[in-house]
């Protein structure tokens, strides 16, 4: 079910696709980000393409103990790079977060 509800549904391999709901904790707005992988080596990189055609490319690069994680995408033109820049770092860090609590 999708709508004002977080949602996610992801198959990672080539040709595999994923539909994320992203909401506000208040339920006041939610959006759909949703694509298709277009390249994927495990524990390397991952690049997929959205349902607009951006494209996003995410390495892992393990240096020791750490793995860096670069993300980069295609910005889309309603908003500032800065605040795109804000949201895809904001995901990041709470996946960062995430793994490191596991």
């Amino acid at each position: 079910m999708t709508g004002m509800h977080p949602y996610a549904d992801n198959d990672v391999r080539v040709d595999g696709t994923f539909k994320t709901t992203m909401a506000a904790k208040d339920g006041s707005f939610s959006f759909d980000f949703a694509g298709v992988y277009t390249k994927v080596e495990n524990h390397k990189l991952i690049e997929y393409v959205l349902g607009d055609g951006r494209e996003v490319k995410i390495s892992f690069t393990e240096d020791g103990n750490t793995t860096e994680v670069v993300e980069t995408f295609d910005p889309e033109s309603e908003n500032s790079i800065e605040m795109q820049q804000s949201g895809w770092q904001s995901i990041l860090d709470n996946f960062k977060k995430y793994v490191e609590e596991k």
